[in-house]
């Protein structure tokens, strides 16, 4: 079952500005130490930040929040899993408020897709509930 579907677009020249004029000030506060590893070592590395930072406004989306109600961009983590698929590891609030509209009897599970064509990045992000039952 689907609990919540999100997106978001943001320009990768924005991103770009803001590492420009904040630098690792930025950087640090918006986005966890595995997501600036692979953004680091990226060869597109502000288009790697842009996507992360666009699964995440996606994310928050689905969650039904926005970044409000203890909610921070550090919360949401965009890591890769052994096949180099995007997915997102929720901590603190995003946590608790995925807990929270997972029905009992369910697991909740985070589906991400992201993109980037210069200069825009996009995700999308469907979190959906899946029957502890099979």
């Amino acid at each position: 079952m689907i609990l919540g579907i999100g997106n978001d677009m943001v320009d990768i020249r924005r991103i770009e500005k803001s590492i420009e004029k904040f630098g690792q000030r930025f950087i640090s506060r918006v986005f966890t130490s595995q997501e600036q590893q692979r953004a680091e070592n990226s060869a597109g590395r502000v288009a790697s930040y842009a996507k992360r930072f666009a699964a995440k406004e996606a994310c928050v989306k689905a969650l039904g929040t926005g970044f409000r109600n203890g909610i921070f961009l550090k919360d949401i983590g965009v890591v890769n899993d052994e096949f180099g698929r995007p997915t997102l590891q929720l901590s603190g609030g995003a946590e608790k408020q995925m807990k929270a509209i997972t029905p009992q009897g369910y697991d909740s599970v985070l589906h991400v897709s992201i993109t980037d064509d210069h200069p825009w990045a996009q995700a999308f992000v469907i979190l959906s509930g899946e029957s502890q039952t099979k």
